[in-house]
């Protein structure tokens, strides 16, 4: 049926009526087409399409290609989406700097008289205008993306995976690499049917902290009151600079500038070890980035072996310690902090803990491995989750800390003024209590740790000085815990002394000088684990003379620490890394 015309004389030939289509017409055409356009616009950013494993594959005609990395290609956006990605790219990056500059930019309009009524409702019309405009290059952005079949099809695969969810349809999804906010949950921490230590509250797990003193009420009171100003600076200061600065990592300037170390780093998990992304939520409610490199069906004899790395403050596991367990050839799981590149939430203790928790649940239930085949490993202020898992999962096999301290207080003491100490101590026992020394005594298996003898991050005095190591104290408190009477005076006198040298030579040196006697030192342990039971502390040694005791303490030393001359940030080669010895 014609539409409507108008009026025409009797006879006359009526011109041809050109039809419009109208949207509404068509909806099983168009309406489909509309909405992968909205879902073009609202889209992540998709980064790479990585190729097979094994499968190098031929650059096309305008990809760049990687360095050193033939065939591999980022994904190539349109010109449109190219240009708006830019621009808000370049938004969010002011945007970052506006709002860690927002208290001097407040006081100085303050103090120039531009915070009034008069000035700040034209600056809000502003404001606006340029939120408008940004949208508008989201829809732009969105346009581009919807003109690129490559875009098109992967947000297919995407919706797909938050629709359906089958294992094809997330290995499919698994070949590409985008903003990770738009991942699907793979695991979350309340799946396992048998969490031990787990709580009915979902705030967070157990940490440990110090005993209260015991005080009247009267007292207790007016303690608290006068302590008040005290306690609001020090949360003010822990959760604004204090956590960027102990966790420069969760800076997103930072992470903008090493993106595409990032970027690149996955990909190399991903094509050449076939790594297994994944996305788990904390108790806390926070999302957690992780990758697991799979070796039990290799010829890899450390395989069966699942090594958890605990990154530093600046490391992620695109690029810290993880390839140091994988070229050794263990299977692998990494994972990045609250607030480092995936992850969301911020790296606070009880935060950091959650994330740890939900980790370890996911290699048990979920990956399949036995709580006894599991080795922590841990580089620096990762120590901190590697002891706390150590600590609640005593079944956990070993325990391998790199270039990681006892306890926070004295290192933040070195890089702050006399002047602040009350204020320092404070706020980080009651905020940012890094007591890696207190857990690392909770727990009960075998324990390695490697001291970098040129480190300049956790001495509190100069590289050179070897003894003010805060991995000495670390070493001392756990002896001191699991061998109270070999750790004696005589014992921690020519332990101090074996720990002065800076080098294999002067440290046989030491060791040689008390003609230590390896296989009595064994056989003595040995004996009595065999009566006693291997439950620490132990009580071995308290009927020795002083000469077997000093014995004994440089044995266990040597047994639990290993030098490794390089500064704090040295990659630890992949031949380096060992096991801890057991009896």
């Amino acid at each position: 049926m014609s539409a409507p015309g108008p009026c025409r004389k009797a006879g006359s030939v009526a011109p041809p009526v050109l039809r419009v289509p109208n949207p509404f017409d068509q909806p099983a055409l168009v309406r489909p087409k509309m909405a992968k356009l909205l879902s073009c616009v609202l889209g992540p950013r998709l980064y790479r399409v990585y190729r097979e494993r094994g499968l190098a594959r031929p650059s096309r005609a305008g990809e760049e290609t990687a360095e050193g990395s033939p065939g591999e290609s980022y994904y190539q956006p349109r010109t449109l989406e190219k240009h708006a990605d830019s621009i808000l790219a370049l938004a969010s990056v002011l945007w970052s700097i506006s709002y860690y500059t927002s208290p001097l930019a407040i006081f100085y309009l303050y103090r120039k008289g531009y915070l009034t009524m008069s000035k700040v409702v034209p600056f809000s019309h502003y404001a606006g205008t340029m939120l408008l405009l940004l949208a508008g290059v989201a829809c732009l952005r969105g346009i581009g993306r919807w003109t690129n079949p490559q875009y098109v099809q992967f947000i297919t695969v995407l919706e797909d995976s938050h629709r359906i969810g089958t294992p094809e349809i997330k290995k499919k999804l698994a070949s590409y690499n985008f903003d990770f906010r738009s991942w699907p949950v793979d695991f979350r921490w309340d799946e396992a049917s048998s969490r031990p230590g787990s709580q009915s509250e979902s705030r967070g797990i157990s940490l440990l902290r110090p005993e209260p003193k015991h005080r009247s009420a009267a007292n207790g009171f007016l303690r608290s009151v006068k302590k008040l100003p005290c306690q609001i600076v020090s949360y003010v200061v822990a959760h604004t600079f204090g956590r960027r600065v102990l966790y420069p990592g969760s800076v997103y300037l930072l992470q903008k500038a090493v993106m595409p170390m990032l970027l690149q780093g996955q990909a190399r998990l991903v094509e050449e070890y076939n790594g297994k992304r994944a996305k788990l939520i904390a108790c806390d409610g926070n999302e957690i980035d992780t990758m697991f490199m799979d070796r039990r069906e290799s010829s890899e004899p450390h395989g069966k072996k699942l090594v958890i790395c605990c990154e530093g403050n600046a490391g992620f596991y695109e690029v810290g310690c993880l390839p140091t367990p994988l070229d050794a050839g263990y299977s692998v799981l990494g994972w990045n902090h609250p607030g480092f590149a995936g992850s969301t939430g911020v790296p606070l203790p009880q935060n950091e803990a959650n994330a740890m928790d939900v980790v370890i649940q996911y290699a048990i239930h979920c990956l399949g491995f036995l709580p006894e085949d599991i080795v922590l490993y841990a580089w620096s202020i990762g120590g901190f989750t590697a002891t706390w898992a150590a600590m609640s999962y005593p079944d956990i096999s070993a325990l391998v800390l790199d270039a990681s301290f006892d306890d926070l207080v004295p290192l933040a003491l070195k890089v702050m003024p006399d002047s602040c100490r009350g204020l320092v101590t404070t706020t980080v026992r009651q905020y940012l209590n890094l007591n890696n020394g207190e857990q690392l005594c909770k727990y009960q298996g075998p324990v390695l740790l490697i001291r970098r003898t040129k480190d300049e991050i956790i001495t509190t005095t100069v590289p050179e000085d070897i003894m003010s190591n805060r991995g000495n104290d670390l070493l001392l408190k756990l002896l001191q815990h699991r061998y109270p009477e070999v750790m004696a005076e005589e014992g921690l006198r020519v332990i101090r002394e074996w720990l002065e040298a800076s080098n294999a030579v002067e440290e046989a040196a030491v060791y040689s000088a008390y003609e230590v006697d390896d296989d009595w030192c064994l056989s003595v342990l040995k004996s009595y684990r065999a009566e006693r039971g291997g439950h620490f502390p132990w009580s071995v040694g308290d009927d020795m003379t002083p000469e077997g005791r000093r014995q004994l303490a440089l044995f266990l030393a040597r047994k639990h620490l290993r030098n490794f001359e390089a500064t704090h940030c040295a990659p630890l080669p992949p031949h380096e890394f060992r096991l801890p010895w057991h009896l």
